[in-house]
């Protein structure tokens, strides 16, 4: 796993990210028009779910539609009945997943969620399977300017008030973060570091809906003012505020988590999250009766690129359920054999 090209995008890498997601949006557009690919599948009546019915469930962030809907449109090619999506926060839907009430999480970032995963029973009641997406990664940027201007490259400077300072659009004298929307998991993680690194007495983490407060940010920077925000990826974020160009990761001066962990990566940089992946959580009894299912969930791989893609389409007005239904069929048009693939090793594990 290459980890530390989350963070430190070379101008080659960049121009290789543009290409691949600027590939993977015409892909879309050219399928936006096609109907749901069918896929060969066995006949309905020896469909393993057939006749059961599944309730997906996603945290407030939109843009986890289209990794869930993908998920869904998977099972019903298996036979499932897809409920509609409901909307909790993390925490909300790993006790509802471990309690029955629905049926999987396709977004839970390990190890970022692992708390809310052990305080829901665990693997007594859980199962978190495969690699959906990832590597993630998480960290804070500073616009470029600012960060060569002043030679800002760690959190740890901004406990200077004078550097501090630069970042503080209130007037209250403190750095103005932009936060983590409580609930979502990073929040914890970005007050462990607020007392972890003694940033306290200069930066403020500024909370609220990130959608609305990563907005100004952008607006800020755009007016050519110092901007200091958290972000992860995959999002559209780092599309419009790119890495390396734009803004620039910053680094902490030690690891520091909840659970100990080393955030530290190979080359010795640390950016104080560690690097996740995204794994689908499903109730464990109802996967012990399902295991065509839970053969999918450890197949399916999702390449980050193109969510970003699928996100940059959200981003610029293609954001309702039609349209994200309209690129998930896009995305398993562009990648039938891939989809087919999984849909056969399900139906394989079925048979056993």
């Amino acid at each position: 796993m290459h980890q530390i090209d989350n963070f430190k995008v070379t101008q080659k890498s960049q121009r290789k990210f543009q290409l691949f997601s600027a590939l993977a949006l015409a892909a879309l557009a050219l399928t936006t028009s096609l109907a749901m690919a069918q896929t060969p599948a066995a006949p309905a009546d020896a469909l393993p779910g057939k006749g059961i019915k599944v309730q997906a469930l996603q945290s407030s962030i939109a843009e986890e539609t289209f990794q869930t809907m993908l998920v869904e449109r998977a099972l019903e090619k298996l036979g499932y009945e897809m409920q509609p999506i409901k909307e909790v926060e993390y925490p909300t839907a790993h006790i509802a997943i471990a309690n029955g009430d629905a049926t999987f999480l396709a977004v839970h970032w390990d190890p970022l969620h692992k708390d809310y995963y052990n305080n829901a029973g665990g693997d007594t009641k859980l199962l978190r399977t495969g690699q959906y997406a990832g590597p993630a990664a998480q960290g804070y940027m500073i616009d470029k300017a600012t960060a060569e201007k002043y030679n800002i490259s760690n959190i740890d400077q901004l406990r200077d008030p004078t550097l501090a300072k630069l970042f503080d659009h209130d007037g209250d004298g403190k750095a103005d973060l932009t936060g983590c929307n409580p609930g979502w998991g990073c929040e914890a993680m970005i007050e462990n570091h607020m007392d972890a690194y003694k940033l306290r007495a200069t930066v403020k983490h500024v909370q609220g809906s990130y959608s609305a407060l990563i907005a100004d940010t952008i607006g800020r920077y755009k007016r050519g003012e110092p901007i200091l925000y958290y972000t992860w990826t995959p999002y559209w974020v780092s599309g419009v505020l790119v890495p390396g160009k734009d803004v620039v990761w910053l680094k902490v001066p030690f690891s520091s988590t909840p659970e100990k962990t080393n955030t530290r990566l190979d080359d010795g940089s640390d950016y104080g999250f560690a690097v996740n992946t995204t794994r689908i959580v499903v109730n464990r009894d109802w996967a012990a009766k399902n295991p065509a299912a839970v053969k999918l969930f450890e197949v399916m791989r999702l390449p980050i690129a193109d969510i970003n893609a699928q996100n940059e389409r959200m981003r610029i007005g293609e954001n309702t359920q039609a349209d994200i239904a309209r690129h998930t069929a896009g995305w398993i048009k562009y990648h039938q054999a891939t989809f087919d693939g999984w849909i056969a090793q399900a139906l394989a594990a079925a048979k056993k």
